[in-house]
């Protein structure tokens, strides 16, 4: 299993890398490219799913949550 993290403090560096490997020897930390603001995007995408989708958690099955994802997939691509 891959493991991808930014550059952050909190996980950078080999100490993070053996930490994971010590507590999950199937986990491989991948750090992103110091670099990579095109990451960025991915998570302010991510964030509005967060907020404007799945707050409020009150979904009657996985269909409902498909669905409400998919109409905002349509309306996010619509108005991008």
């Amino acid at each position: 299993m891959f493991w991808i993290v930014d550059n952050g403090s909190s996980h950078g560096g080999q100490a993070a890398v053996d930490r994971l490997a010590e507590q999950f020897p199937n986990a491989i930390m991948v750090h992103t490219p110091v670099h990579a603001s095109w990451l960025n995007q991915i998570e302010i995408f991510f964030s509005g799913v967060q907020r404007k989708v799945v707050t409020s958690n009150n979904f009657s099955d996985t269909d409902e949550v498909a669905a409400r994802l998919s109409a905002f997939e349509t309306h996010y691509n619509q108005a991008a």
